[in-house]
C-alpha cells in the first residue's frame, strides 16, 4: 500500500468493466460504451479513435495500430497488425542514388499508408457488438464541438510545432501557435471523415474524396504514393509470439513490431539475481541498460517486415540471451548498442479495456514522430504518419526500405497470462523504450511484487544510443553511480513514456492502474 501522506494516485478497483487510458476523456467515453451494452472492442475503437482528437500529436486516422484481445471466455489471445505498407513505388537504391543515407522524417519518404482504419473497421466486424457507428459517434461528436487541450498534451504540442508543415500548422496550430492547456482544439475535417466510415466503411478512407486528397498532398511533395496503394491497404491477424518471467506469460505481437525485443531482454534478465537488487538502485539500472543494449543492436538487426525476416527464433532462444547475458559486466558499462535506424523522439496512444464478460482489449496506436511526418491532407486536414522512418537504407538489409514492405515498428500492445487464463492486459508507450517498458513493468511485477499501480509509477531510465536517460525521480546518488560506472548519464527534457494496465483479480476485480506521466487515468464502472 502506498504511504498516503506523499503524492501519487491509487490503483482503481471495479467489477462490471473498465478503460485505462492516457485522457480521461477517451476513458470516460469508452466507460459509456460499455455501459451502453456495448464490450471491450467497441470501447476500445470509440476510446483509441477519440485519442486523436485529444492528442492529435500522438497519434490520428493517419497512423497505424496493433491490437491484442481475447475473446470472452477465451484463453486464446488473438494478434490484429494494423500497420500499412510502404508505397508500391517506394525504392531504397532512388534514395541512396540522392545521397540520402536515412529516411528523411519530414519528408514524403517516410509516409506509409495508415493502416489504423482498416484494423479498426475489421476489428469492429469481427468482435464488435454495437457496430461502427456507435464506436465512431463520440469521436465524431468532440471533433465537431471541439476537446479542451490537457496540460500535458499542451506540454508537447508546444515542443514540436515545428515539425508541422503547410495545412498542417493550419490546422493544428491556433493563430499560428500552439494551444494553451485549456484552450479548445477542433478537427471538422476529421469528423466529416468519421461520419463517412461510420456509414460505408473503410472504403470511404481507402477510396474516394478522401483518398484522392491524401495522394495528392503526399504527390505534391514528391511522394510516389496511389491511390491503388490506399484501395489495397489491409489489416491482418497474425500468430502472437510469448514468452515467460517470473510465472507471468508475457504475449506480444511479431514482427514487424519489436514484441520480441522485449521478450528477449527478459530472458537476459532472468541470469541475474533482479529480486536481490533495490528496485529503484544503482545495480539494477545499470544491468538493465546492459540488457536493453545488447537486445536492441539484435532488433536492429534482425527484425523487420515477417516476410524478410528469418531470425525470430534465434531472438527468442534461451541460448541467445544466455550468450548475450555472459557480455554483461556487473561493474562497467559497455559501448553504446548500434543505434535504430528510426530517431529519437516518438509518440504513441495506448488504451486497454475489459468488459463484464471480461473479454480484454490492449491497443496502442500512433503517428510514430510528434505530429508524425508533419504532413497534412489539403481538405479533410489528414495528418500522416512517418513510420517509414522505422525502415533503413542498408542495403540487403532485412529492414531496408521497398514497396510495399512494412517497416519495422516500436509500437507494442502487450498482455500477461497468469496460469495459462488472462490476467493483464498492459502497454507502455515511449517510441524505442517500450521494449525496455515492457521489460521493467514485468520485473516491477514479479521480482519486486508490487501492485499494478505502483510498477508503473516508479522511476525509468533508459540506454539510447550513446546516453542513459535517467529521470529525475532517480535520487542524485543513482545518476552519480551510474556515471561511475561509465554510462553517459542525462536528464530526458520529459518523462520517459507512460502506461496503462488493468488486473484481473482472482475475485473477479478488476484493478487499473495509470501513469502519472500523462493526463489520463483509469475509470470503470
Amino acid at each position: 500500500m502506498r504511504d498516503f501522506q506523499k503524492q501519487g494516485r491509487s490503483a482503481v478497483f471495479a467489477t462490471n468493466g473498465m478503460c485505462a487510458t492516457s485522457h480521461p476523456l477517451a476513458a470516460k467515453v469508452a466507460v459509456q460504451m460499455l455501459e451502453a451494452g456495448g464490450n471491450a472492442v467497441d470501447a476500445a475503437i470509440a476510446g483509441a479513435v477519440l485519442l486523436g482528437i485529444c492528442e492529435p500529436q500522438m497519434t490520428g486516422i493517419g497512423g497505424d495500430c496493433f491490437v491484442l484481445l481475447t475473446p470472452p471466455g477465451e484463453d486464446r489471445v488473438v494478434a490484429l497488425n494494423g500497420s500499412g505498407r510502404a508505397p508500391a513505388g517506394l525504392d531504397a537504391g532512388v534514395l541512396r542514388n540522392k545521397g540520402i543515407t536515412t529516411v528523411p522524417t519530414g519528408g514524403p519518404e517516410a509516409v506509409t499508408i495508415p493502416g489504423a482504419v482498416d484494423a479498426f473497421c475489421r476489428l469492429s466486424a469481427d468482435f464488435g457488438k454495437l457496430g461502427l457507428k456507435a464506436s465512431l459517434a463520440p469521436a465524431i461528436h468532440y471533433a465537431d464541438a471541439g476537446v479542451p487541450v490537457a496540460p500535458r498534451v499542451a506540454f508537447d504540442w508546444a515542443q514540436s510545432t515545428d515539425a508541422l508543415q503547410g495545412t498542417a500548422r493550419d490546422t493544428y496550430l491556433i493563430n499560428g501557435s500552439a494551444p494553451a492547456a485549456g484552450q479548445v482544439f477542433r478537427a471538422p475535417g476529421q469528423a466529416d471523415i468519421l461520419r463517412r466510415i461510420a456509414m460505408t466503411g473503410r472504403d470511404a478512407f481507402y477510396e474516394g474524396e478522401v483518398a484522392e486528397d491524401m495522394v495528392a498532398a503526399l504527390t505534391a511533395r514528391g511522394g510516389v504514393h496511389t491511390l491503388d496503394d490506399f484501395a489495397n491497404c489491409a489489416s491482418e491477424y497474425t500468430a502472437p509470439i510469448t514468452g515467460g518471467y517470473g510465472g507471468l506469460d508475457l504475449w506480444e505481437h511479431p514482427p514487424n513490431g519489436q514484441g520480441a525485443t522485449a521478450i528477449l531482454l527478459l530472458n537476459i534478465l532472468k541470469h541475474f539475481d533482479i529480486a536481490g537488487m533495490d528496485p529503484f538502485g544503482v545495480e539494477r539500472a545499470h544491468i538493465e541498460a546492459e540488457a536493453t543494449k545488447l537486445a536492441y543492436d539484435a532488433r536492429n538487426q534482425f527484425i523487420a517486415d515477417p516476410d524478410h525476416m528469418t531470425k525470430l527464433d534465434h531472438m527468442m532462444s534461451a541460448e541467445t540471451a544466455a550468450s548475450l547475458a555472459a557480455l554483461i559486466n556487473p561493474k562497467k558499462a559497455m559501448p553504446a548498442a548500434v543505434p535504430g535506424a528510426e530517431a529519437v523522439h516518438k509518440d504513441t496512444i495506448y488504451i486497454t479495456v475489459v468488459d463484464k464478460d471480461r473479454m480484454c482489449v490492449s491497443l496502442i496506436y500512433s503517428v510514430f514522430h510528434s505530429f508524425g511526418s508533419g504532413i497534412a491532407s489539403d481538405k479533410f486536414g489528414v495528418l500522416f504518419q512517418n513510420r517509414g522512418a522505422g525502415f533503413t537504407l542498408d542495403k540487403g538489409h532485412p529492414n531496408e526500405a521497398g514497396g510495399g514492405k512494412r517497416p519495422m515498428h516500436t509500437i507494442i500492445p502487450g498482455l500477461l497470462k497468469k496460469d495459462g487464463s488472462p490476467y493483464m492486459p498492459f502497454g507502455v508507450m515511449g517510441g524505442a523504450y517500450q521494449s525496455t517498458g515492457h521489460a521493467r513493468f514485468v520485473t516491477n511485477l514479479t521480482d519486486f511484487e508490487m501492485d499494478v499501480q505502483t510498477a508503473i509509477d516508479g522511476p525509468r531510465c533508459f540506454a539510447d544510443g550513446d546516453r542513459l536517460n535517467v529521470e529525475t525521480t532517480y535520487g542524485p546518488d543513482v545518476h552519480a553511480g551510474l556515471a561511475d560506472l561509465g554510462h553517459n548519464v542525462a536528464i530526458p527534457a520529459g518523462p520517459i513514456g507512460g502506461a496503462q494496465a488493468i488486473t484481473l483479480g482472482d475475485d473477479g476485480v478488476l484493478i487499473g492502474g495509470s501513469d502519472p506521466r500523462k493526463d489520463g487515468c483509469a475509470l470503470g464502472y
